[in-house]
């Protein structure tokens, strides 16, 4: 929830502090946006003071620290500086010297470099309420392009904006192709790609993220197999997901994006930006199911899908991907249910009865299986 700054006032723990709400709780709240989480930057403070006050330190790389009672992240406000490539590649500077001005300086983008007082004063040295009322994303300074990062970050801002008639300034795009030219993206680690990446995913306008990255010359960078046609099929599958969770929508939409690859390209693109398992095993269930609808729907392609999704052992598999079924061509929905439902009813023990055993009883059951489901299907 938003904190008030009459809250902040009443908070003990912050007596005598410089405080301030910095970053996405401001810009959302400028925007008429819900406000979740709070970030505060604390100006002429040290970490001993900070921990005498009770705050948890967990910055690895800089000094932050969660308010014992509440989990919000208090930061020393901090300068930075380009020491090496990627996004780790920086010295940080925290001490009581360095102003707010300062700290706001090495954020990326104007409308993420507006702080708020508690008694609600806005400080905002890059006129990032300009920019938030002309709808532009626009870069602070040339320092932007230390942070390679911050190419797909802009980007995923973009998906979550275009919506309200957000742009990018083309000297920050001009700026983004150059960071891409310069081979600074490829230092950037794989699981860092694809958190951005998984964010943007469930953006209100996630094909928005991959565009842009296509216009200033990343997306090939990290996903060359989405090149031209195969981009521009995997965006118009990607509209079509089936009913999910907050969790899970970002996870249908890559499997739906990357639908149109071949096997090989999508194992590729799963091993360069190191995908959770889950993420790739449900890419390759969908292309499965996609294989299947644009081909005839008879029983050993049906019982091939079965088989592959190892239905048997994992039933909630199928249902997953019935969903898919259900979005892609629900009209097929009920006969592969059906096809579905009659194979898990062939019972092992029942040929075991028969007196079927080893390979032979293997070799009963698939057949089985098999006239089940074309038995069902006709």
């Amino acid at each position: 929830m938003e904190k008030s700054g009459t809250e902040t006032r009443a908070d003990s723990r912050l007596a005598g502090l410089k405080v301030y709400r910095v970053g996405g709780a401001v810009r959302d709240a400028l925007l008429g946006c819900p406000v979740y989480d709070n970030d505060w930057v604390v100006v002429g403070a040290t970490p001993d003071d900070m921990r005498k006050r009770g705050f948890k330190p967990v910055g690895r790389d800089f000094p932050v620290f969660l308010h014992p009672e509440t989990a919000e992240e208090y930061a020393l406000a901090r300068t930075e500086r380009k020491s090496g490539h990627g996004y780790a590649g920086f010295e940080v500077h925290a001490s009581p010297d360095v102003t707010l001005e300062e700290d706001l300086l090495r954020r990326d983008l104007t409308i993420n470099a507006i702080a708020e007082s508690s008694e609600g004063a806005l400080t905002d040295p890059f006129d990032g309420r300009g920019d938030i009322e002309q709808r532009v994303l626009r870069h602070i300074s040339s320092a932007f392009s230390e942070d390679p990062l911050r190419v797909l970050r802009t980007a995923r801002f973009l998906a979550r904006y275009a919506s309200l008639g957000f742009t990018i300034a083309p000297e920050t795009l001009a700026l983004m192709r150059e960071v891409s030219h310069s081979g600074e993206l490829e230092h950037l680690a794989a699981e860092r790609v694809w958190v951005e990446t998984e964010k943007a995913l469930g953006e209100p306008s996630p094909e928005v993220y991959f565009t842009t990255l296509k216009r200033c010359d990343a997306l090939a960078i990290w996903w060359p197999e989405l090149k031209e046609e195969l981009l521009k099929q995997g965006l118009v599958a990607m509209a079509k997901t089936p009913d999910a969770g907050a969790s899970a929508v970002s996870h249908w939409r890559y499997a739906q994006l990357v639908s149109p690859l071949s096997d090989e390209q999508r194992e590729a693109l799963a091993e360069r930006l190191k995908l959770p398992n889950a993420v790739s095993q449900l890419a390759r269930h969908a292309a499965l199911t996609h294989k299947l609808l644009d081909s005839a729907l008879s029983g050993p392609n049906v019982l091939f899908w079965l088989e592959r999704l190892d239905s048997w052992r994992k039933p909630a598999q199928v249902e997953e991907q019935l969903a898919l079924v259900n979005v892609l061509a629900p009209e097929q929905v009920r006969r592969l249910d059906s096809a579905w439902q009659s194979a898990r009813k062939v019972s092992p023990q029942a040929l075991i009865a028969e007196g079927y055993q080893g390979a032979a009883l293997g070799e009963a059951l698939r057949e089985r299986r098999g006239q089940a489901v074309a038995a069902a299907l006709a």
